[in-house]
């Protein structure tokens, strides 16, 4: 995955949320609907802490 340039001109690296266990693009990672606001981005009234608003969150994929 591409990182954004900056302002400045500099990279930035994706963003990650407090649900997300590894950055975007991270191998053995995938996406799932956030458990806590159920995939719908919001809790009452206000975006998800979890996920950021998104309703998803990247989880490392399941094993053995």
């Amino acid at each position: 995955m591409s990182k954004t340039p900056n302002t400045d001109g500099e990279p930035r690296s994706p963003k990650v949320n407090p649900g997300d266990q590894a950055p975007p693009g991270t191998p053995g990672v995938g996406e799932n609907l956030c458990r806590d606001c159920k995939g719908s981005g919001r809790i009452g009234d206000k975006p998800c802490p979890t996920c950021g608003g998104t309703g998803t969150v990247l989880e490392e994929l399941g094993g053995a």
